[in-house]
């Protein structure tokens, strides 16, 4: 089993377990879940919690281990040993699994179920059983963000523009659900499959989405996240049942971001925006990905949500210089990404490119019109830069401070203040 975090000199042991409570805790859930059933998924996510929580008592005083990754690991597979021993579901356990035989001891089962197959099948079966129908759509998508990805409750509010209880609920439900439901743990097949990847792929557009713009307020971008959210949508693109150009697209689209992270942010860690970033400092090989998955994303009928934002984000990371990017054929897939998905947010960021083609003055009065963006920070920071450009001062500076007001990113806030202060 490889491992996955770097461990340098400089890393604590809090750190580390941090990183791998985003990168493993997810994978481990999955595997306890698939092993003690859908209903004890509280119990799978308390042996994770213990796991973690282990590791922080020990490392610092025993040192941190050459394979940190697989210590974990085993430590959650003796936990969970433990609870099939006492509780003797075994037989339960074993009973779903055909090609175990009754013979087989409790830990040879449980080490089965830790194999690097098993753990990405795992993944699989619980991304798709928590996006079951019965289950709310909303929900689906805060438990996939919750037990796979490993965010916490008010990251998800924050992804949904809502308020920490009422994410809280939705989890609340959901768990609920699976219980009185009896929802299996399995991959469905045919028309259940698409209907299904719909969420799965929603989740993980909006982990990626947390990772590249964080609501954390000391980190503009969570390079952990926005990798998990890759690895997650590789997953499904390297899985021949799942192989959908929805996911070739999304993926591309995360590569076309990704590939800008090192340029926007300066060597003091303030936020450089698109128009002055060094594009010597973005990454080509990630750009080159971005085309082949956008290239096999074409197989489909029509292009979807996904291939319309990837072909945005293609469009920005080929132009040479800022000057030089099509703004008329951004602006036309935001006309057809705003007839697929009609949302405030598309439209605000669509105002943006009619800015460029129309003027701001058009843009300034669509972005008027939007409805229940009034508390983002993002669409008084936009309004802001509109006002700016059609020469409103005071417009500009009553936005921007409004802006200001709404953000919790000291970052952000440092960007607001040096624009406040050039007007």
């Amino acid at each position: 089993m490889p491992d996955s975090a770097t461990v340098s000199p400089s890393t604590t042991s809090n750190q580390l377990v941090d990183h791998l409570f985003r990168h493993e805790a997810g994978r481990m859930a999955s595997v306890l879940t698939c092993m003690l059933g859908f209903d004890r998924l509280d119990l799978a996510q308390d042996i994770v919690q213990e796991a973690m929580m282990q590791a922080l008592q020990s490392w610092p005083f025993q040192g941190i281990p050459d394979n940190p990754r697989a210590w974990l690991y085993r430590v959650a597979k003796n936990k969970a040993l433990d609870v099939v021993r006492r509780e003797k579901r075994f037989h339960q356990i074993s009973s779903e699994v055909e090609y175990l035989s009754n013979q087989e001891t409790a830990e040879a089962m449980v080490n089965h179920y830790f194999f690097d197959d098993e753990i990405t099948d795992s993944q699989l079966r619980m991304l798709f059983a928590i996006c079951h129908p019965a289950i709310a759509v909303e929900s689906q998508m805060a438990m996939c963000l919750k037990i796979l990805c490993g965010l916490s409750v008010h990251e998800i509010a924050v992804a949904f523009l809502t308020s920490d209880e009422t994410i809280t609920k939705r989890l609340y439900r959901a768990k609920e659900k699976i219980r009185q439901d009896g929802i299996r743990l399995e991959v469905p097949t045919g028309s259940q499959l698409t209907s299904r990847l719909d969420t799965v792929l929603k989740s993980i557009y909006l982990l990626f989405n947390e990772g590249y713009n964080s609501s954390h307020p000391d980190m503009l971008i969570r390079r952990d996240l926005c990798e998990e959210a890759m690895r997650l949508c590789l997953l499904l693109a390297q899985t021949p049942k799942t192989q959908f150009p929805a996911v070739h697209a999304l993926l591309a689209l995360m590569c076309f971001q990704a590939a800008r992270f090192d340029a926007r942010t300066d060597e003091t860690g303030a936020i450089v925006l698109l128009p002055d970033q060094v594009r010597s400092r973005w990454s080509q090989p990630l750009i080159q990905k971005g085309h082949e998955y956008l290239d096999r994303s074409a197989e489909g009928e029509g292009p979807g949500e996904y291939h319309l934002e990837a072909g945005i984000a293609m469009i920005h990371c080929s132009a040479p210089t800022y000057e030089a990017t099509d703004w008329s054929t951004i602006l036309l897939y935001y006309d057809l990404l705003l007839a697929q998905k009609p949302s405030p947010v598309v439209a605000l960021h669509r105002a943006v490119a009619l800015a460029k083609v129309d003027g701001p003055m058009t843009a300034i009065l669509e972005v008027l019109a939007l409805n229940g963006l009034e508390k983002s920070h993002h669409y008084h920071a936009i309004l802001g830069d509109l006002y700016e450009q059609s020469c409103q001062v005071e417009s500009a500076r009553q936005a921007y401070r409004r802006a200001r007001s709404l953000t919790t990113s000291v970052n952000e806030r440092a960007l607001l203040d040096r624009k406040l202060a050039r007007l």
